[in-house]
C-alpha cells in the first residue's frame, strides 16, 4: 500500500497536507491533482508527497485522478511550498497559481430523491422541507448551486442536511464540467481525389445543383478542409447541400481542434541584432558566462539601465543564447499596455514562437495558450505576473522588465506573492537565470546588488536607433522643473505653464508628438459644495467621488476604490445650495484644456477608462505610432518602457500627485514614474524635452528625478529609511482585518496584537516589533472597515509561525503598499 500527502482545496495553515491511501488501481505520482473525500464532501487536491508511510494512522482513498499526467512538475511543487511557508498561505491556494486555467474548485453535490424512502420521515416533513423534496423529485438530480438559487443560500444548506439526514435524499459528488476546454470545429474537405471532384464540379452545375457545385468548388480551393461556419458565411445555411454531397462520398464532414491563438493574423517584421556598445558588451559577457553555465546556476542579475539604453538588447540576446542551447524563457512587463510593444519586439526575434499570457485574453484564448506552453510549442512567453507560472518546460531565463513596479505583487486574493521572489526560487530551482532591469530599480533591488545578493549590471548611456537599424549614442532629454508656485503669483492660472505652452506650441509647429502625463483620472477629482464645505464622498468607502463627464455613461460621480456610481449633484445634500463646483484635473478634463488651447491638434487619452475592450491598448499604440494624433494624454500606464520615437516633449502637469500620500514608499514612487514618464521623450533622432510642473520643486524626489539622478536619490531615500529601520533595514508583514462592524473590527485586530505581543514576548525575536493596532489610511472599503497590525524586523515570519491566523485576517508579506 503506498500513501499520499495531498493539499486539499479548504482554508488550512500553510504547508499543511493530509494523508490518503492509493488504491491500487490508481495511478498516482506527485503533482497529480486528484479528487479526495474530505468529510462528507469530495474535494479537489494536489499530491504533494507519495510514501509508503501515511502521516497519520487513519487513511481514506484517493478517489480518482482528474488527469493522467501530473500537472505539476516537481519544481513547481517545491515552488508551492515556499509560496505556501513564506507568503503564509495554503498549499492548495499555492499551487493553483500553476494548473490549467479553467479547472479550479469543480467538485460540486447534487442530490437525488430516494427510491424507496422511509414512511415514517416522509409524515415528518414541514413545508418547507416538503416544497424541497418535490423540487428534487420533479427532477432526475438537482446541484448545490440551483437548490441556493431557488431557495436561498443558507435555507437550501439546512434543508439539503435534514432531508440527507432522514434519508429522502441522497448526497453525491460529481467532477463539475470545466468553465473553459479545447475547442473544435466542424470542417468540409474532400472524400475522392481532385480531379474527380472538379468533374463533379461541372456535373453539379450543368443539372442545377448550383449550391452543391458552389460548395463543391470552395472546398477544392482550399486544401485542407474549410470550416462550415466559413460556407454559411459564404453562402447561407449550407448542411442540406454538403449532407448530399457527403451521402455520394464526395464530400467527408470532420472535425478539427480550433487554437484560439491571441497573435493569429498579426505580422511582425523580422529583426536582427544590434551591435552592442561599450556597456552594453560589458553586461552581455557577464550574462553569457551565467547563460553558458560557467558559473553557478540560479544567478539573479539587476541591469540598470538609464531609459533608452538598450536593456531590451541584452533581453532579446540572452534569450537567443538559451533558444540556441535547446532551452526556453519567460519575460514579465508590469502592465497589459506594454505587451503588444513587447510582443512585436520579441515576435520580430522569434517569430511564430512567442506565446501570450495576460489578463486580457479570453478564457479560451487562455486555456489553449497554457497548454501550448505546456507541450514546449513556444520559446518565449510574455506577459504579466501571472506568467512565472507558465508551464514552460525546461526552462532557462527569466526577465523581469521595469522590476521596480508594484503591479508586480499579488494584492488579492491570497497568495499575496511577489514575482520577483518567485522568480527568484523558481531559479534556484531549475537553473534558470534571472535578470531584472530598470532605470529606476526598487530600492531594496538596489540594496541588494550593492551587498552582492544580486548581480549589479550598469547601462549609464542612452542609445539612439538610427534609420539603419543599428544603436548610435544618444543624450538623455533636458528636463526644466517649473514652480507653479511663481506661474500663480504671475498671474497664470492656466493648467499650463508658460514654458508648458511654449514647448508644445513649438513642438507641434515642427510636426513631433508630445506627451502629457497626469496620474489622475476623471474630469474633476472631487465636487465640492462652496458654501458649506460639503465633499461628496462614497457611499462605501472613506475616499472622495471622482467626476466622470463623458460618454457612453453620461456625467457621473465614480468611486476609483469600490466602483460605485452615482449622478453629479445639482443642489447641495447638507444646505441645499446649488454653488457647486467640480474641483481638481483628471485626464478628461486635461484633454478638454488641450482642445482649447491647440485647437489644430489632434489628441488621444490613454487611461483605464478608454481601455477597457480586449485590444484597446494595441490600438491606442498603432494610432500614435502611425502620427494619427499630435498629443497623447495618459496617467501611469504610458510611462512604462513604451518606445515611441515621435516624442520629443514630454510635459508632467502635475508632479506632487502622491508625493504627500501616508506611506513610506510615497517618495519613491513620485521618482520612479517622474524618471519613466520622462524617459518616454528624444527616443529617437531629436534630442527630447521634458517639463515638469510641480508646487513643491524642493522636494528630494522631485529634485532627483529632474536631475535624473538615480543614485542621489537612493542615497537620500536610504538614509531615511535607516533612520526608521524600514526596508531594506527590516522586513514587514501587515495583518489586515475587514469588517461591516467598525467596533468589531478594532477588538479583532487589539486581539490579534495582543496574541502577537505575547508571543513576541515569549520568544524574544531580537529586532522585531509591532506597529499598531491602527485603522488603515483608507479605513472603509466597500462598506467594511480596515484594521491592522504590522511586523517590522529582521524575518517577521518567525513571528507570524508561532500564531494560528483565525479567519477573515488577510495576510500580507512584504506588502508593497500599506494604505
Amino acid at each position: 500500500m503506498s500513501y499520499a500527502e495531498v493539499a486539499v482545496g479548504i482554508r488550512t495553515e500553510p504547508g499543511r497536507t493530509f494523508s490518503y491511501s492509493i488504491p491500487r488501481d490508481l495511478a498516482v505520482r506527485k503533482g497529480h491533482a486528484v479528487q479526495v473525500p474530505f468529510g462528507p464532501r469530495q474535494l479537489p487536491g494536489f499530491v504533494f508527497e507519495v510514501t509508503e508511510l501515511p502521516g497519520y494512522p487513519e487513511t481514506r482513498d484517493i478517489a480518482r485522478v482528474i488527469d493522467t499526467q501530473p500537472w505539476l512538475t516537481d519544481a513547481q511543487v517545491e515552488l508551492a511550498r515556499w509560496i505556501s511557508g513564506h507568503y503564509h498561505a495554503s498549499l492548495y491556494s499555492a499551487a493553483s497559481l500553476m494548473i490549467p486555467p479553467g479547472f479550479r474548485q469543480r467538485v460540486v453535490a447534487v442530490y437525488r430523491a430516494t427510491p424507496e424512502p422511509p414512511q415514517t420521515s416522509l409524515e415528518s416533513l414541514d413545508d418547507r422541507q416538503e416544497l424541497l423534496l418535490h423540487y428534487a423529485r420533479d427532477r432526475k438530480q438537482v446541484g448545490q448551486g440551483e437548490v441556493e438559487a431557488r431557495f436561498g443560500k443558507r435555507p437550501a444548506s439546512v434543508l439539503l442536511g435534514q432531508l440527507v439526514r432522514k434519508r429522502l435524499l441522497s448526497r453525491a459528488w460529481e467532477w463539475r464540467k470545466p468553465t473553459v476546454q479545447a475547442k473544435f470545429a466542424n470542417y468540409a474537405s474532400l472524400a475522392v481525389e481532385r480531379t474527380q471532384a472538379l468533374e463533379e464540379t461541372e456535373r453539379l452545375a450543368a443539372s442545377r445543383a448550383v449550391k452543391q457545385a458552389k460548395l463543391l468548388n470552395a472546398i477544392l480551393e482550399q486544401a485542407g478542409g474549410v470550416p462550415l461556419s466559413d460556407l454559411n458565411q459564404r453562402f447561407g445555411p449550407s448542411r442540406p447541400a454538403l449532407k448530399a454531397l457527403e451521402e455520394r462520398g464526395i464530400v467527408a464532414v470532420h472535425q478539427e481542434r480550433v487554437e484560439r491563438d491571441p497573435l493569429a493574423n498579426r505580422q511582425y517584421p523580422a529583426t536582427r541584432p544590434h551591435d552592442l556598445t561599450d556597456d552594453q558588451q560589458r553586461a552581455w559577457e557577464q550574462i553569457g558566462k551565467a547563460l553558458d553555465r560557467e558559473e553557478p546556476p540560479g544567478s539573479l542579475f539587476l541591469l540598470h539601465g538609464v531609459t533608452g539604453s538598450g536593456k531590451t538588447e541584452l533581453y532579446l540576446n540572452a534569450l537567443q543564447r538559451v533558444v540556441d542551447q535547446g532551452r526556453k524563457g519567460i519575460v514579465l512587463v508590469p502592465e497589459i499596455s506594454l505587451t503588444p510593444q513587447t510582443i512585436a519586439r520579441f515576435a520580430g526575434r522569434f517569430p511564430g514562437r512567442v506565446a501570450v499570457l495576460h489578463s486580457r485574453l479570453t478564457p479560451g484564448q487562455h486555456f489553449d495558450e497554457w497548454w501550448r506552453i505546456r507541450e514546449g510549442e513556444f520559446d518565449v512567453v510574455v506577459g504579466s505576473r501571472g506568467a512565472i507560472f507558465a508551464p514552460q518546460p525546461n526552462l532557462g531565463l527569466i526577465v523581469l522588465d521595469e522590476e521596480h513596479e508594484w503591479t508586480y505583487k499579488q494584492q488579492d486574493p491570497q497568495p499575496r506573492y511577489h514575482a520577483r521572489a518567485v522568480a527568484g526560487k523558481l531559479a534556484e530551482l531549475t537553473g534558470a537565470t534571472v535578470i531584472m532591469g530598470s532605470a529606476t530599480p526598487q530600492i531594496e533591488s538596489y540594496h541588494k546588488a550593492l551587498s552582492g545578493e544580486y548581480r549589479l549590471l550598469e547601462l549609464p548611456d542612452r542609445i539612439v536607433v538610427q534609420e539603419d537599424g543599428q544603436g548610435g549614442a544618444g543624450a538623455l532629454p533636458r528636463v526644466e522643473l517649473v514652480d507653479m508656485r511663481q506661474e500663480l503669483k504671475k498671474g497664470n492660472r492656466s493648467v499650463f505653464s508658460r514654458a508648458l505652452s511654449r514647448g508644445m506650441t513649438d513642438a507641434l509647429e515642427r510636426k513631433e508628438q508630445v506627451i502629457l502625463f497626469l496620474n489622475r483620472r476623471g474630469a474633476a477629482t472631487f465636487v465640492q459644495c462652496r458654501d458649506c464645505g460639503y465633499v461628496a464622498r462614497c457611499k462605501r468607502c472613506d475616499s472622495t467621488m471622482t467626476y466622470h463627464g463623458e460618454a457612453p455613461r453620461g456625467a457621473h460621480l465614480l468611486c476609483h476604490q469600490c466602483g460605485y456610481r452615482t449622478p453629479p449633484p445639482v443642489h447641495c445634500p447638507d444646505c441645499w445650495s446649488s454653488n457647486i463646483r467640480y474641483m481638481g484635473l483628471g485626464t478628461e478634463r486635461l484633454e478638454t484644456e488641450v482642445g482649447k488651447a491647440f485647437p489644430g491638434a489632434t489628441t488621444l487619452r490613454w487611461d483605464r477608462d478608454v481601455t477597457r475592450g480586449h485590444d484597446s491598448h494595441e490600438k491606442i499604440m498603432e494610432q500614435f505610432l502611425g502620427r494619427k494624433a499630435d498629443i497623447l494624454i495618459g496617467t501611469q500606464m504610458i510611462a512604462k518602457g513604451l518606445h515611441l520615437p515621435g516624442v520629443t516633449l514630454v510635459g508632467v502637469v502635475n508632479a506632487d500627485i502622491g508625493l504627500y500620500s501616508p506611506e513610506f514608499r510615497a517618495g519613491e514612487r513620485v521618482f520612479q514614474v517622474l524618471c519613466q514618464v520622462a524617459g518616454r521623450s528624444g527616443r529617437g533622432a531629436s534630442r527630447g524635452q521634458v517639463i515638469i510642473q510641480t508646487y513643491s520643486p524642493g522636494n528630494y524626489a522631485v529634485a532627483s528625478a529632474a536631475a535624473q539622478d538615480y543614485k542621489a536619490f537612493y542615497n537620500q531615500e536610504l538614509g531615511l529609511r535607516m533612520e526608521t529601520r524600514l526596508p531594506p533595514f527590516s522586513q514587514l508583514v501587515r495583518l489586515l482585518y475587514m469588517h461591516t462592524n467598525a467596533a468589531y473590527a478594532q477588538r479583532e485586530a487589539q486581539r490579534m496584537h495582543h496574541t502577537l505581543a505575547e508571543q513576541l514576548e515569549q520568544w524574544a525575536f531580537p529586532g522585531t516589533k509591532l506597529v499598531g493596532p491602527a485603522p488603515a489610511p483608507l479605513e472603509r472599503i466597500r462598506g467594511r472597515y480596515r484594521w491592522h497590525v504590522i511586523i517590522q524586523g529582521p524575518d517577521p515570519n518567525l513571528l507570524l509561525s508561532k500564531v494560528s491566523i483565525p479567519e477573515g485576517w488577510a495576510v500580507d508579506v512584504d506588502p508593497v503598499q500599506l494604505l
